[in-house]
C-alpha cells in the first residue's frame, strides 16, 4: 500500500468536503488504488469555526507556511480561492518539488501559463478539475477522453446561481430580484452576488475551457462578458411563446487558426440540450468532429460535489507517484500556441430583438429599412399588446448578422423618433 500525505490550504466549504470524504470513502479509495491517502496538515485562518469533521488537532495550523515547508508532504491542495495570496502558495509549493490540486478558477485563469510553466520547470503536476462545472469530469475528459478529436464548440451552463435565477424567471414568472433574494435566502447566491450575475464566474471557467479545448491561451480578459441582472420576464416570457429559453451560456467556438469565446445571455431553442437543465445545476454541451455532440451534466457546486473532484485529482497524481511517472498528462496541451481571439464585433449569431416604438402606421417599415441597409434580415416579427403612453412592443428574430452591423443598426433605430426605449438585443445559439 503506497501512503501519499497531503497538506490542505484552505478548510472552508469545499476544505472540509476533502476531509470528510478521505475519511469517509478512504478505506474504498485504498482498495480501488492501492493508495492510502493520508491528511498530514490543514491550514486555515480560522480554527474555530465548527465544521462538524473530526480531525486531530495538532494537524491544524493558522499559518499556511507551515504546509508548504513540510518535507514530508506529496501533494498541497490549494482551496482557499482568489489571486492572492493563494498565487504564491501554489507557485511555492511547485518550486519545492509538490504536486498542486487546485479548485481555484480565478487564479488559473488569470496566472495558469505561469503556474503549468513553473509546474514543467519543477517536473510536477497541477490538476483543477473542480475549477470548472463542480464533479463534472469536463477538465479530464478534454485532456483525455476527447484527445482524438477537434473541438468545435463549446456551450455551457457553468454558473448555478444565474441558472436558478433564470430557472425561477422562466418557471414561476418571479422578477430579477425576486428570484436573486430567493437565491440568496436559499444560499445558492452570495451576499456579494455581482461576480456570479456579472457573468466574470462564467468568463473565467469559459477561459480554462477554451484553452484546453484550442491548444492556445485564451486571455480572460479579453473574453466578451454580459450579465443577466437586466433581463426582464417580459422578454423571457415573449421569447418562450417562440420556442426560446433564456440561459446565461459561456460559448467558445474554434476554428484553425481562431477562437471565439463569450459569455451572455442566450436563448437556445426549447428542443436543445440545455433547455431543460435547470435550477444549480450546470451542464456543458460539447461538439467534437469524431464524437458529435456530447453533454455533460451535474452539480456545479457546494460541498460533495467539488470534493469529489478535488479528491480525484489527488488520486490521479497519487497513481502518477506510486508508478514513478511525472507529468503523464500535462495541465495543458503540450503545445500551446497562439490563436487569434475573435473579437465579438465580428461574431456572426442570430437575434432576439425587441423594439418599444410608437403605435402608428409606417413604423415596422422604417424599422426594417433600416435593418435590411445593415445586411439584416428578419425571420420572424410579432406586435405584442398595446402599451401605455402610445408605446407598443415588437418582437422580432434575425437570421444569421454580424454583431457589428447589427449594433450599427440598433444606434440609428433607437435615436429614431418612432422608438419610445433602448431596443433590447439576446442573442440566439442554435444546436450545432
Amino acid at each position: 500500500m503506497k501512503k501519499i500525505k497531503l497538506g490542505l490550504i484552505g478548510f472552508g466549504t469545499v476544505g472540509k468536503g476533502v476531509v470528510r470524504n478521505i475519511i469517509s470513502n478512504g478505506e474504498f479509495i485504498a482498495g480501488r488504488t492501492g493508495i492510502k491517502l493520508e491528511i498530514a496538515r490543514i491550514a486555515d485562518i480560522d480554527l474555530v469555526r465548527d465544521r462538524d469533521v473530526a480531525v486531530d488537532p495538532s494537524l491544524l495550523t493558522t499559518d499556511a507556511r507551515e504546509v508548504l515547508h513540510d518535507d514530508s508532504l506529496d501533494i498541497v491542495v490549494e482551496l482557499i480561492g482568489g489571486i492572492h495570496p493563494a498565487r504564491e502558495y501554489v507557485l511555492s509549493a511547485l518550486r519545492k518539488g509538490k504536486h498542486v490540486v487546485t479548485a481555484n478558477k480565478a487564479l488559473l485563469s488569470k496566472h495558469g501559463i505561469e503556474i503549468f510553466e513553473t509546474a514543467r520547470v519543477h517536473g510536477v503536476d497541477v490538476l483543477y478539475e473542480a475549477s470548472v462545472g463542480g464533479c463534472i469530469p469536463i477538465i479530464k475528459s478534454l485532456r483525455e477522453s476527447l484527445v482524438a478529436n477537434n473541438v468545435l464548440s463549446i456551450d455551457g451552463i457553468v454558473n448555478g446561481t444565474c441558472n436558478y435565477i433564470l430557472t425561477r424567471m422562466q418557471r414561476d414568472q418571479m422578477s430579477f430580484s425576486a428570484a436573486l433574494e430567493e437565491a440568496g435566502a436559499k444560499g445558492y447566491a452570495e451576499a456579494d452576488p455581482s461576480f456570479d450575475i456579472n457573468g466574470t464566474d462564467s468568463a473565467q471557467k469559459l477561459a480554462i475551457l477554451a484553452s484546453l479545448a484550442s491548444d492556445s491561451w485564451v486571455d480572460v480578459d479579453r473574453i466578451y462578458v454580459e450579465g443577466i441582472s437586466h433581463i426582464t420576464q417580459k422578454d423571457i416570457a415573449y421569447a418562450a411563446e417562440l420556442g426560446y429559453v433564456l440561459k446565461l451560456l459561456a460559448i467558445a467556438k474554434f476554428g484553425a487558426d481562431w477562437v471565439q469565446a463569450r459569455v451572455h445571455p442566450t436563448l437556445v431553442p426549447g428542443d436543445h440540450p440545455l433547455a431543460d437543465v435547470s435550477g444549480v445545476h450546470n451542464a456543458i454541451y460539447y461538439v467534437g468532429d469524431y464524437t458529435g455532440e456530447m453533454m455533460f451534466y451535474g452539480a456545479g457546486a457546494g460541498e460533495k460535489p467539488a470534493a469529489s473532484a478535488v479528491v480525484s485529482d489527488i488520486v490521479d497524481i497519487s497513481r502518477n507517484i506510486k508508478s514513478a511517472a511525472k507529468k503523464r498528462i500535462s495541465s495543458l496541451p503540450e503545445t500551446v500556441g497562439t490563436k487569434r481571439l475573435v473579437p465579438i464585433d465580428e461574431v456572426r449569431a442570430r437575434y432576439y430583438l425587441r423594439f418599444t416604438v410608437v403605435d402608428r402606421p409606417g413604423v415596422l417599415a422604417q424599422i426594417t429599412t433600416i435593418l435590411g441597409k445593415n445586411d439584416i434580415s428578419l425571420s420572424a416579427v410579432t406586435q405584442k399588446e398595446h402599451h401605455p403612453k402610445n408605446a407598443v412592443p415588437v418582437v422580432a428574430l434575425t437570421h444569421a448578422a454580424k454583431e457589428q452591423s447589427v449594433r450599427k443598426a440598433l444606434s440609428e433605430i433607437d435615436s429614431s423618433q418612432v422608438v419610445k426605449d433602448k431596443t433590447v438585443l439576446i442573442r440566439i445559439e442554435e444546436r450545432d
